[in-house]
């Protein structure tokens, strides 16, 4: 969310790992609308600049080697969410579509994995 329209209670609670909840479909789907909207807003300038700068195929790959970085970090913390969700006994429904979801950012690792060996053997391939 933009800084601007974030809460001080939200911005506070940040850095203890507080979140905020909502219990309320409508309020789920404007925040993951917003964060949808802002993604893309801030993502706008990525063509170009890449366009710019990845003039090989070596390039390329610091900024995928962040990318899976990011998204391992993000499915390791989604796992231990789950391991949670099934000590508690939660809803079936809500493990499965977390399973579901990290089995899919597992299979992410490893497409980016694939990607930045490519770029290492496409360089050395001389392409």
């Amino acid at each position: 969310m933009p800084l601007a329209r974030r809460s001080l209670m939200d911005i506070t609670a940040e850095p203890f790992g507080w979140r905020r909840v909502h219990s309320d479909t409508d309020k789920v789907d404007a925040l993951l609308t917003e964060q949808t909207e802002t993604a893309y807003r801030e993502a706008a300038g990525h063509t170009a600049l890449a366009t710019a700068k990845n003039t090989d195929v070596l390039a390329v790959q610091p900024g995928v080697v962040d990318a899976r970085g990011r998204v391992l970090a993000d499915v390791l913390y989604l796992e231990g969410l789950l391991a949670g969700v099934r000590n508690k006994g939660l809803a079936p429904e809500l493990i499965k579509r977390l399973e579901d979801t990290v089995d899919h950012g597992h299979e992410l690792t490893v497409l980016l994995a694939d990607t930045i060996r490519t770029t290492a053997a496409a360089h050395a391939d001389g392409r």
